[in-house]
């Protein structure tokens, strides 16, 4: 999956834009729109605190940091028993388990009261009244959508943001 961004003038423009973008086959929960905050995006799919965060990182580099600690935990306890007692590798799966557990809540906390790093590039722009929108399609429709729509709204502006 590759996404889109848009900066689109106006709510009307938008609209007329994710009509054509459902036409074409995008399914409403991959459209995002983020404006400024005296704009209103009621007929429009406003994008959710996924979108406007780094929280999907936060859990995943909680979960893979909480799980390796865990694992190390679980394996210094197995390798030096606490008062003699024999532990076996459910110690590693536990501790491992447990680690990714508290890693990802404490991460996603963190980072989900952080600012998508993504939307940075976009701040003056929404700032000045127009509107992003993100649309999340397969890597093989990119130049086909990204055609389609600038063919019947140039005034749009497109970046397509890279894999990671």
């Amino acid at each position: 999956m590759r996404r889109l961004f848009f900066l689109i003038p106006t709510v009307e423009q938008t609209e007329a834009i994710v009509s054509e973008l459902e036409d074409f086959g995008v399914p409403h929960k991959h459209l995002h729109a983020v404006a400024s905050i005296d704009q209103s995006l009621q007929a429009l799919p406003e994008a959710n605190v996924w979108q406007r965060t780094e929280l999907a990182h936060g859990l995943e580099w909680g979960t893979g940091i909480g799980g390796t600690a865990g694992l190390l935990g679980g394996l210094m306890t197995v390798a030096f028993p606490p008062g003699g007692i024999v532990l076996g590798g459910g110690a590693l799966l536990i501790g491992a388990a447990a680690g990714a557990g508290v890693g990802a809540a404490v991460m996603g906390l963190i980072k989900g009261h952080e600012h998508n790093h993504q939307l940075d590039d976009f701040k003056p722009e929404i700032e000045q009244g127009e509107i992003l929108l993100m649309v999340d399609i397969p890597k093989q429709d990119v130049d086909e959508v990204s055609d389609i729509i600038l063919s019947h709204h140039p005034e749009a502006h497109i970046k397509v943001s890279e894999p990671k």
